[in-house]
């Protein structure tokens, strides 16, 4: 497993300055990351430029499940563009998963962006949070996701925050799970009720285990990823998110 970093983490400075914020990362440490739209730039052209001039590559692209149905040739046009073969749904809109039937229907919609990615040499993955882990007589919206789409059309990106979150253990989910580990993200779980978000090493997550486990599954990338940084800044923490990841064999 390669690490990466998803920029979600870094949003309000790529916003800015996408190519600096880039090469600030670099600086850091960071290899390859993971994209959530180009910041201040507007295209995947001029996305990838700013990643070669920082000397990083693009491990993945999210793209909503409303840009997928709506214009999937132009994401994968993208994606060839930054030189990546990982997609990713990032979310599932909660009109789509009211019930036991919405998640059949949108596991179905995922497969079929799944299949179209197939045929191309793409990697479709979908991204959880905590609401997945809702059950609906006797299984959660996740199981009734992956029971109803192909393994190899729709993989997994388990962010294992939100698999903790959603009051499973995460190195448990990895195993049941498998090879369809595809991708993870990567970030900690303080301690306390509120469940804020850590630095990796920082919090209550297992990540040695965690890291053992998406080997073991074949996960291919482990992006850092932290929602809010409150009191660090963002590269701050994503800086201490990579010295303790690095020190767990991950580079």
């Amino acid at each position: 497993m390669k690490l990466s970093i998803q920029l979600y983490t870094v949003r309000d400075l790529t916003a800015k300055d996408f190519a600096g914020t880039i090469k600030q990362l670099a600086q850091l440490g960071y290899k390859a990351v993971e994209l959530a739209g180009f910041g201040n730039l507007k295209t995947a052209a001029e996305a990838k430029k700013a990643l070669d001039d920082a000397g990083v590559e693009a491990s993945g692209l999210h793209a909503t499940i409303e840009v997928l149905e709506k214009d999937l040739a132009k994401t994968l046009e993208d994606l060839q563009t930054l030189g990546t073969t990982n997609l990713i749904c990032p979310w599932m809109p909660e009109e789509r998963r009211k019930d036991a039937e919405g998640w059949k229907k949108s596991a179905k919609v995922l497969e079929k962006v799944g299949y179209e990615c197939h045929q191309t040499g793409v990697v479709f993955c979908y991204h959880n949070h905590s609401f997945e882990f809702k059950d609906f007589g006797g299984k959660t919206g996740l199981d009734i996701l992956w029971e109803n789409s192909e393994p190899h059309l729709v993989k997994s990106q388990l962010d294992v925050y939100w698999v903790k979150h959603g009051g499973v253990e995460p190195v448990a989910y990895i195993n049941k799970l498998g090879e369809r580990v595809h991708l993870m993200h990567l970030k900690d779980m303080a301690k306390g009720e509120d469940k804020k978000f850590a630095p990796v090493g920082t919090g209550i997550l297992d990540f040695k285990g965690i890291i053992e486990a998406g080997t073991k599954a074949g996960t291919q990338w482990g992006a850092v990823e932290q929602d809010q940084t409150y009191d660090l800044s963002p590269m701050d923490a994503v800086k201490i998110s990579l010295e303790n990841l690095k020190r767990l064999g991950l580079s």
